[in-house]
């Protein structure tokens, strides 16, 4: 007998041990028999309902557009295509969702002042933007940022005056209207604008976003109001009736 047999025997009975129940003991080695094997007993059948379980995949199918106009998931889907790209970047676009979120409400407070009245010069204030979802309680990265509907917040300052009293207002710098009502979390909208991974209209730089994009705001309809008004920090709404 080779010292191969040998370990060959070993393996096959270490291998057929980790299957058993409990141990066996071997029967009488024959005469002159050299090798013990241990007898096989037969590992039972696999349990379906024993083990972790495997992660289920649950693939939705995610309409484009809906209505009239783009789903945010659409917009984002066709901007990350190279071949569906142009058709959501060349020409303006219209998407429908909810705002899920604005920084209307973290406004600095240095930058809450009625126009003609210039920020500190330590005062840092971002661009007033939204954020629209397919869904109210969308995440920011499945949203979509708008920017471009307010160049600063002193412009939102007077506009507010304005919508309290029955007037529109607009925006001296960039020369549009200003939504009213104001964008506020909730409000299920309908939004006109340029699409694309940037934004560039703010004089402190650009902005941009090559997964989710960035919509230059053109218009702006309500579809659902929100619960309450959208304002600035310090500032109370009180429109007329």
């Amino acid at each position: 007998m080779t010292a191969l047999h040998r370990s060959a025997g070993w393996l096959w009975g270490a291998l057929a041990c980790a299957c058993a129940s409990e141990p066996t003991a071997p029967p009488a080695a024959p005469p002159h028999a050299g090798v013990v094997i241990a007898p096989v007993k037969p590992c039972p059948p696999a349990d379906p309902e024993a083990g972790p379980e495997l992660p289920t995949v649950e693939l939705r199918k995610q309409p484009i557009k809906v209505d009239d106009g783009y789903t945010v998931w659409g917009l984002g889907y066709l901007l990350r295509s190279r071949q569906h790209r142009s058709a959501v970047t060349g020409e303006p676009v219209t998407v429908l969702g909810y705002v899920v979120a604005t920084n209307l409400s973290s406004a600095p407070a240095c930058a809450v002042h009625e126009t003609g009245q210039a920020d500190p010069e330590d005062c840092s204030a971002p661009v007033p933007a939204f954020w629209l979802g397919d869904r109210p309680d969308a995440p920011r990265a499945e949203s979509v940022k708008v920017m471009g509907f307010a160049s600063n917040y002193a412009q939102i300052y007077d506009a507010i005056r304005q919508f309290d009293s029955g007037h529109p207002a607009h925006d001296a710098f960039w020369g549009q209207e200003i939504p009213n009502p104001l964008p506020a979390a909730g409000a299920r909208v309908r939004v006109r604008g340029r699409f694309g991974p940037t934004f560039s209209l703010a004089s402190s730089g650009g902005e941009s976003d090559d997964t989710m994009g960035i919509v230059t705001f053109i218009s702006m309809e309500t579809l659902e109001p929100a619960s309450e008004l959208a304002t600035l920090p310090g500032v109370t709404r009180s429109p007329q009736p």
